[in-house]
């Protein structure tokens, strides 16, 4: 039976991550992680009409590839979880429809890989699933067509903006078993809001929220940075990531610079692709942590690491009505044995 530690939920059943994948666009493929991902598409529309249906495509890709690379038939997977930045999740349900799968729809915005794997290990922990999949999108068309302005706009970007991820990734759970990478602990985050308005700049609305949780993580838990191979947030970009980092020290007197690596800063070059503070979306955890990440702790590379996928509850119309931005992190320890 799963234990509580204050905020932190202790798995009994140790899912394991039996397959993951990651499909992304080509801007993606161009960054330093582009050898990493399963399915790369050249054409960011996916010979699709609309940018909404590309993405769908995109997930449905990573998903499919991620049951294949499991060994798994799709009535197999008894519960799929997934959600995206899109108006009610269009994504992931026009995405996922075709599949027949039984479909839980999550909106965490950015958080949602986090939220999603969640969600997917605490059905298996219930002892009513054996067999889960934790998915999520975004498209960078898509998301600025629905956020900010089409792109035939050609609005001027700030420099503490970031790159929506045109990308996705999926993994599937099963029962602890065998050597695979698996979930240790689960740690649900709670909404931090601070006044910030500039939808330009979510890593300031969101790097109090992950200081919150991965702060609750470390006192519930006992364990300090050190403890962790990795400490992995979503996608706060340059600007969150230095944030984060001012914030746990001046709070709680923590201190993660030797571990802590962020998904907006791994998946692109920021200089070289003009992506500003760096990478950020759904797709953008979702994309590293089911390639680059989970990929490197089957080499051995990690033993364990602290995934903290960060959102911006926000919505088109929030924004317009001059609304502050809630931001919320979900965190997923993940562990892999190390041989002796």
């Amino acid at each position: 039976m799963a234990k509580r530690k204050g905020k932190t939920v202790i798995l009994d059943t140790k899912p394991s991550i039996i397959g993951n994948a990651a499909a992304v666009g080509k801007k993606e493929s161009e960054g330093p992680l582009g050898k990493e991902f399963d399915k790369v598409y050249e054409d960011t529309t996916l010979g699709e009409e609309c940018w909404e249906k590309a993405e769908s495509g995109l997930l449905k890709t990573a998903v499919c590839t991620a049951i294949e690379k499991a060994g798994k038939a799709l009535y197999e997977i008894d519960v799929a979880y997934s959600g995206d930045l899109l108006n009610q999740c269009i994504g992931s349900t026009f995405g996922l429809r075709e599949l027949k799968l039984p479909f839980c729809g999550l909106y965490g915005a950015c958080s949602t890989m986090a939220l999603s794997l969640i969600q997917a290990s605490l059905a298996i922990e219930s002892g009513g699933f054996d067999c889960t999949l934790a998915a999520t999108s975004s498209h960078f068309c898509s998301a600025e067509k629905q956020f900010r302005y089409p792109l035939e706009y050609g609005g001027q970007r700030p420099p503490t903006a970031q790159w929506t991820v045109t990308g996705s990734g999926a993994v599937v759970l099963e029962r602890k078993k065998g050597d695979y990478p698996y979930i240790d602990s689960i740690h649900i985050g709670t909404i931090q809001d601070l006044g910030v308005t500039d939808a330009n700049n979510m890593g300031a609305a969101m790097a109090p929220a992950a200081r919150s949780t991965i702060s609750d993580f470390l006192r519930d838990t006992s364990t300090g940075p050190s403890d962790y191979d990795l400490i992995l947030t979503g996608d706060l970009g340059a600007v969150g990531s230095e944030l984060l980092k001012e914030l746990l020290m001046k709070e709680d007197g923590i201190d993660i610079s030797a571990v802590h690596k962020d998904c907006g800063l791994l998946i692109y070059d920021r200089e070289a692709q003009d992506v500003h503070s760096g990478g950020s979306g759904c797709g953008c955890s979702a994309s590293v942590l089911c390639s680059y990440i989970l990929n490197g702790m089957r080499k051995g590379e990690y033993g364990n690491i602290l995934f903290i996928a960060t959102g911006a509850l926000m919505s088109p119309v929030s924004s317009r009505e001059g609304e502050s931005i809630p931001g919320i992190a979900h965190l997923v320890n993940i562990r892999r044995e190390r041989s002796k």
